[in-house]
């Protein structure tokens, strides 16, 4: 099979294998809904500059949830396997899309509960939806390499945290700038300007990835 070929066979065993566990993207969904719960029972009023704040909060932690399983719960005979047959940069392309698409996903029920209980402040939804998309693909992309590092070591879990966190603040800050501004709390002409910082620190992480993760898969 060619490298596109092994990319759409993998996302399909990773969607395969994800509703086949069903309790672990519920158990990510009950993370996000009672978050909100717990938010909107501990504010009397949210304001916009709090809203955004504690949505990019929920945002981050989920992802952390969602996207550490990523090659965790690989077995090292499935490893096996999949080093025999196919090429390490389709895997890690592989999962990069499919925790893209989760995060997706749970970005968009994050904003739809988070908006329910306390109102959506924003103004412009096309630059939110962008920075939505841009920040779930740079968590993906972030937490998808972390997680490979953090399976070949004990103690997973606090590994991925330390590794992860200190990339992805570049990221957080850029996404929590950008719906600042979508919002209405900022003000500027130099949304293209960040749009396009964030999509360049997305590309300079894959880049990252795919480079060093063949090192990483063949130890």
């Amino acid at each position: 099979m060619n490298l596109f070929s092994q990319i759409l066979y993998l996302l399909q065993k990773e969607i395969t294998l994800e509703l086949r566990q069903r309790y672990a993207i519920g158990g990510i969904l009950l993370y996000v809904l009672s978050t909100v719960f717990i938010v909107y029972i501990s504010f009397q009023h949210i304001g916009p500059q709090v809203w955004n704040v504690l949505f990019w909060v929920i945002m981050l932690f989920a992802s952390v949830n969602a996207v550490m399983k990523s090659f965790v719960q690989e077995s090292g005979y499935r490893q096996l396997y999949y080093f025999q047959l196919l090429h390490p940069v389709s895997i890690l392309l592989s999962k990069m899309i499919y925790n893209a698409l989760l995060l997706l996903v749970l970005g968009g029920l994050t904003f739809a509960a988070l908006s329910f209980v306390a109102g959506s402040p924003v103004k412009d939804a096309g630059t939110f939806a962008l920075a939505l998309f841009l920040g779930s693909l740079g968590f993906s992309i972030t937490f998808t390499f972390v997680s490979a590092i953090a399976a070949k070591a004990d103690n997973s879990s606090t590994l991925m945290a330390i590794l992860s966190f200190p990339v992805v603040i570049p990221v957080l800050l850029l996404l929590v700038s950008l719906s600042a501004q979508s919002i209405g709390l900022l003000g500027g002409d130099d949304i293209g300007d960040k749009i396009s910082l964030l999509a360049a620190v997305d590309l300079i992480l894959v880049a990252m990835g795919l480079v060093l993760f063949p090192f990483l898969w063949r130890d």
